[in-house]
């Protein structure tokens, strides 16, 4: 709201003094300016979407924890017991050179590999 107040000053001469607006037309004139800048740009998709390309298969002789998980079917436990396996794999060449190789790690079995397979390459 605005409102004029006249007062008389030193020298004796009128003055209008004009007060401010309220508060409270203040804070509802922030909250519509905020719900324009956040809400607009939504509403006409103004804002840049970002594609993050992935590989369509992974190796897991060299895959991380993190893409592991993403396996059908695989956990966190799970992917933590093949990137164990890998590391104390004695033998010569990568640990798993066919999805065979994956089924000696304990909790995958036939049916787990055969799911995973499509997702998985060796290299």
């Amino acid at each position: 709201m605005v409102s004029n107040k006249v007062y008389q000053t030193d020298t004796g001469k009128n003055k209008i003094q004009l007060f401010s607006v309220s508060p409270f037309v203040i804070a509802v004139g922030v909250c519509v300016l905020l719900c324009v800048v956040f809400a607009v740009p939504k509403t006409f998709d103004w804002q840049e979407s970002f594609e993050i390309e992935l590989e369509s298969q992974i190796n897991p002789n060299n895959a991380p924890l993190s893409s592991l998980v993403r396996l059908p079917g695989i956990g966190v436990g799970l992917a933590g017991a093949i990137v164990d396996y890998r590391e104390n794999f004695n033998g010569k060449g990568p640990a798993f050179e066919t999805i065979n190789d994956l089924q000696k790690v304990k909790g995958i079995g036939p049916k787990k590999a055969e799911s995973m397979k499509e997702w998985l390459k060796f290299e």
